[in-house]
């Protein structure tokens, strides 16, 4: 006789308790899977819904009856009839308790299919259609009928004009958070009816709209907002930060990076108007920050970002900082000019509380200021210090003795960086992402000493690490498992040896091989069989991968979603079958394949345009392809690029 699962003794809330630490995908569908007493809890208590798979939709939701969020963004075949038999099957009550829909990027879903999916969830609260290019105003009708809407993401919908926004204002008045960024056909008119219509508003993100300062004015009259971007937006000025002056009296984060007609006067206006200002950003505004500006950040008690991108700093300007920011835990200088050691020794011996700072960029600080930081900042988690080349080895030791809690280091470009460095940094134990791209003398020595110390790392970039060889992936595969994101293009030093250690990471999701010249099929066939996972895959200049790698990965990885093939040595044949068997694949590249025909391509395409999303051609071939089959593709909601 079996013996009693040692569960079965705990009550239901117990085991909900012990289910709700378990943070891990991967862990809970373990759980799942060996113990029935927690398959039957979360199978009441599970919230969430991810589909990759329509064909899966059904069975889960008679499964997990009591979701309040459902994703449909990656699954690649969602349109109007896939939605009809959604909703004409009897699934219970699910669709009562449905406070969230995602359908960022569902580019295939058309009108009819958004109504009807809008009419079915009577509570609604968020939908997010972000990216879905070709929709318009009667797409914002549809979801204009979600009148207990709190949050709605616009974000691409390039068709939604004035008329579209109007119908959305009048139709969700209780909308709290909405963006509209790069939605270029809304002007003045509609952000003034928007205004008037949705008081309660918290969040309004206008970034890349063609709005003038009028839509400032319109804007300042609303009493809810606390954050409000509008990054890009090129006709606006100083003039309508001052409507701002006097308006939103409870903002606290402010972006206006890259208006080219806002100053520092127009910035300063906002500040003095709104004392709790908890976020600034303002990247490439001005040429200068100035010293009036920076003076008046002393009267924001409660600041903890400041973002001030590719400006001209000046060692006073950053002590001044340090003195009148104390609160700040983010600060970001990224390809701000004149930034020195003394700078930065100025600056955190008053900013003692940084936990993210980004340096990238800037090319004369030292191994002294990193030092400085290192002695300073003990709550870093993360620093940013891309082509900062004169920073080595020597700095890393203090700043893993005394910034435990790193979590993040981008030392892209760094040529200073070297094994002894990267055995120094090892001794961070709790990193998470490092990028070491372009760091010519690094090789598997050093590679070897971060795999070793530094286990809960999920995302390595080694691009164009040309040390780097199959000995360090080796060191990577055994102590590194929890690898999600790896980049070796450009490691030509890689082999299919390489390849197979790779296969060995388990929770491997996105893989860059572009342009390595040594790997052939069998590598190929290794980690397309090992990396289950695998969703991103860049196999660009991979020229020795022939017919049978791609079988593999057409076979195996089940999981694609994006492929980059560019320049492969692929055939008609098994493009076509690569395609066909792909049922996830969103976003393919397909750019100068030599082996592969007019009539190849027309037939992979005509196999998959129902469910691919993005497809990257050559753009000598935009009058050779059928005209028929770019408008078939076009109509089901699929956007070619041409390279």
């Amino acid at each position: 006789m079996l013996s009693e699962s040692v569960f079965s003794v705990l009550t239901e809330d117990l085991l909900i308790r012990v289910l709700n630490q378990i943070n891990s995908g991967t862990d809970r569908k373990s759980l799942r899977l060996v113990c029935k007493d927690f398959l039957l809890v979360e199978s009441t208590t599970r919230r969430n819904i991810q589909i990759l798979r329509i064909e899966f939709l059904l069975s889960l939701l008679k499964k997990y009856s009591n979701i309040e969020t459902l994703d449909l963004s990656l699954c690649p075949r969602i349109d109007d009839g896939s939605v009809a038999l959604l909703l004409n099957n009897e699934l219970g009550s699910w669709t009562r308790g449905l406070k969230k829909l995602v359908l960022s990027r569902a580019t295939g879903l058309a009108y009819t299919g958004l109504d009807h999916l809008v009419r079915a969830f009577p509570i609604l609260e968020e939908i997010d259609v972000s990216h879905c290019w070709s929709y318009g105003d009667r797409e914002a009708a549809a979801l204009s009928n979600a009148a207990r809407l709190r949050k709605l993401n616009l974000d691409k919908c390039l068709g939604v004009t004035d008329i579209g926004l109007a119908k959305i204002a009048v139709g969700c008045g209780r909308l709290e958070s909405l963006s509209l960024k790069w939605c270029l056909e809304i002007s003045d008119l509609g952000i003034d009816l928007l205004c008037k219509k949705c008081l309660e508003l918290k969040f309004l993100d206008v970034s890349y709209l063609k709005i003038t300062s009028e839509s400032l004015r319109s804007i300042a009259s609303l009493s809810q907002l606390e954050n409000f971007a509008m990054v890009g937006c090129s006709l606006v000025d100083d003039a309508g930060l001052r409507f701002l002056e006097k308006g939103c009296p409870l903002l606290k984060a402010i972006d206006v990076s890259r208006c080219d007609y806002v100053s520092s006067s127009g910035l300063i206006s906002i500040i003095n108007g709104h004392g709790g200002l908890q976020q600034i950003d303002a990247g490439y505004c001005f040429s200068e920050l100035s010293a009036p500006l920076v003076e008046c950040l002393k009267n924001l008690k409660q600041l903890s970002i400041l973002r001030m991108n590719g400006v001209r700093v000046s060692d006073f300007i950053l002590l001044t900082i340090g003195t009148n920011c104390k609160s700040l835990v983010e600060l970001g200088l990224s390809k701000c000019i004149s930034v020195t050691n003394m700078g930065i020794m100025h600056l955190v011996s008053g900013c003692c509380s940084l936990k993210i700072l980004d340096l990238t960029c800037c090319r004369f600080i030292t191994d002294a200021a990193i030092s400085t930081i290192a002695d300073s900042c003990p709550d870093l988690i993360c620093l940013k210090l891309e082509s900062c080349n004169m920073v080595t080895e020597n700095c890393f030791r203090q700043l893993s003795s005394n910034c435990l809690l790193v979590q993040e280091l981008d030392l892209t470009d760094c040529s200073g960086i070297n094994d002894i460095a990267l055995k120094n940094l090892s001794r961070c134990s709790g990193l998470g992402r490092l990028k070491l791209g372009l760091c010519i003398n690094i090789s598997d020595i050093g590679l070897a000493h971060i795999a070793c110390n530094c286990p809960k790392i999920t995302e390595l970039d080694l691009y164009r690490c040309i040390r780097v060889g199959d000995d360090g992936l080796a060191a990577l595969a055994s102590g590194c498992k929890k690898l999600m994101k790896l980049n070796l293009s450009y490691c030509n030093r890689i082999t299919d040896r390489g390849m197979e250690y790779i296969s060995h990471l388990g929770e491997l999701s996105d893989l860059e091989l572009r342009a390595l010249s040594n790997i052939t099929s069998i590598g190929m066939k290794a980690v397309a069989i090992g990396c289950k996972r695998l969703a991103d895959l860049d196999l660009k200049h991979c020229e020795k991968i022939d017919d049978s790698g791609f079988w593999a990965l057409a076979f195996y990885s089940q999981n694609l979603r994006q492929i980059n093939l560019s320049y492969c040595n692929v055939s008609d044949a098994v493009l076509c079958m690569f395609m066909c068997n792909l049922k996830r694949l969103q976003d393919a590249k397909l750019v100068h394949l030599s082996r592969v025909t007019i009539k190849g391509l027309e037939l992979a395409l005509r196999t998959y345009c129902g469910r691919i999303k993005k497809v990257k051609l050559q753009s000598s071939l935009r009058f050779s392809l059928s005209p028929e089959l770019l408008d078939m593709i076009h109509a089901r909601g699929c956007k070619i690029r041409w390279d």
